[in-house]
């Protein structure tokens, strides 16, 4: 259920960021992902997306995360079979998604084909031009972001 007025939604982050913060102190130090106007949070559209982040959202402990399979936090080395090319990315939720940074939704279409694959795996991705195979040559974990 969405507050309000802005003022609550504003109130209903901070206690958010605060509680993420105390999940992993490293958040305090890094700037804010989300800054959120007054103003903006009177457009009903962004109110719903914010629940639905917020709904959906899950923190995933570095501890727990596996390098036995291609998942979300995981930095993965993959081979395109076709072009003879190695790419790496880290594997991110899609609101995280930005290529051009080296992260890769898990929604994506080469994410999503190579999600819970194991090194050594190869998988095929349809794409607009035809179907292209890869192999999955590394699945590690990185301390920074």
């Amino acid at each position: 259920m969405v507050p309000a007025d802005a003022d609550d939604i504003m109130g209903q982050y901070n206690i958010l960021a605060r509680e993420l913060e105390q999940f992993n102190p490293q958040l305090a130090d890094k700037p804010r992902v989300l800054a959120i106007s007054k103003s903006d949070m009177l457009d009903d559209e962004l109110i719903a997306e914010i629940e639905q982040t917020l709904a959906h959202a899950q923190i995933i402990d570095d501890d727990d995360i596996s390098t036995e399979k291609v998942g979300i936090g995981t930095t993965v080395k993959i081979l395109d079979m076709e072009m003879d090319e190695e790419m790496e990315f880290k594997m991110v939720g899609t609101k995280e998604a930005d290529i051009s940074s080296g992260k890769m939704s898990d929604e994506s279409p080469i994410g999503s084909a190579i999600l819970d694959h194991e090194v050594g795996d190869e998988v095929e991705v349809e794409t607009p031009s035809g179907v292209i195979g890869f192999k999955i040559l590394e699945i590690r974990k990185d301390d920074e972001d």
